[in-house]
């Protein structure tokens, strides 16, 4: 099929993957609403690729290896739970493989309406990936919550990885300890033993997952990173600047948005972005005396989006106070933590 082939003129026969990337999306919906019980792609047997989802309780260590996977930070990483609030998907490309990486929020007891959709975006992902890596935190015991993660897995079809991390942090006692709770509840495939943070077995967890891949097509271009959006990327540096400067109540109660992201004179980006929060007084906190905090959380998040971007950046942030907004679900859905955005 060339590119300017009509969709009408298309006969009925399997595409390549290289004839669906031709097609526009307007041909592409045609197409498959003409020939939804018949599509297929024809994939290059010698070409492994598929979807590896991060599963676990928070601050297991889920964001960090990923990052860690990915040779740089795409993910913002903090000791606060509940850091991670979006699916993202990271894509590694290697010689005949294409690995998608998937990192979920992290699974807990709910205690307002983001909460309870955090989970439901994390036990989304579950059903539709080839590799289940169950991520625990090896420097802390094995409890109740890590046992309920660990029943949703039991009965998938991809396959399960167990992979303990932080092992920098304890000796082998610990780390037998807690492959043998975690086997205990279900039957794993695989265990890997993981440092992120030192970058032991990294390498092999990602030569792991590449085994257990099926061959299939790439499904996102070489030059993507992530399909995350760079107005969230913006939103989620900023985030991770509230959650490392502030305290108590305060990092649960951050939402960001990014207004604006332009391209200006010189290479500079433009960027307008607001941090909401659920109370005057947390506004005054993340505001500081004389604008001080505002200033420091925007010089710092501004770092990290010159070394993302690789070009200048101004960045212009606010402050505004938006009650109980983590109990609306029009408010949940418009910061995109939805399971509806993903």
């Amino acid at each position: 099929m060339t590119k300017h082939q009509s969709i009408n003129e298309t006969p009925d026969h399997e595409l390549s993957f290289a004839d669906f990337e031709a097609l526009s999306d307007e041909e592409l919906d045609a197409y498959l609403s003409k020939h939804e019980d018949s599509v297929s792609l024809q994939v290059d047997s010698n070409f492994k690729s598929g979807f590896v989802a991060l599963i676990g309780r928070p601050n297991a260590g889920k964001s960090t290896l990923l990052n860690a996977c990915m040779g740089q930070r795409i993910a913002i990483t903090s000791p606060v739970a509940q850091t991670t609030r979006r699916r993202m998907r990271a894509v590694i490309n290697r010689p005949n493989t294409q690995i998608v990486i998937v990192d979920t929020p992290g699974l807990h007891k709910p205690k307002d309406g983001l909460g309870t959709e955090l989970n439901r975006v994390a036990l989304a992902e579950i059903q539709d990936v080839d590799v289940i890596a169950f991520v625990v935190d090896a420097s802390a015991p094995f409890g109740r919550g890590d046992e309920w993660v660990a029943k949703h897995l039991a009965h998938t079809h991809a396959y399960k990885l167990l992979v303990l991390t932080k092992a920098d942090k304890v000796g082998s006692t610990e780390i037998e300890a807690q492959i043998s709770a975690a086997r205990s509840v279900i039957a794993f495939d695989e265990v890997l033993v993981v440092s992120a943070h030192v970058g032991f077995n990294v390498e092999s967890f990602v030569q792991l997952v590449t085994e257990h891949l099926p061959s299939g097509p790439k499904w996102f271009p070489e030059d993507m990173d992530t399909d995350e959006p760079d107005e969230m990327l913006v939103a989620e540096f900023i985030r991770e600047k509230v959650l490392l400067r502030t305290s108590e109540e305060i990092p649960h109660s951050v939402g960001v948005l990014c207004n604006t992201l332009e391209a200006g004179k010189h290479g500079l980006l433009r960027i307008n972005a607001t941090i909401f929060v659920e109370r005057e007084g947390q506004k005054g906190i993340l505001i500081g005396k004389k604008g001080a905090m505002i200033k420091r959380l925007g010089s710092e998040a501004r770092e990290d989006l010159e070394r993302l971007f690789n070009r200048r950046v101004f960045l212009e942030l606010s402050v505004k106070v938006k009650p109980h907004w983590r109990d609306s679900a029009r408010d949940i859905r418009l910061f995109g933590y939805s399971l509806e955005d993903e």
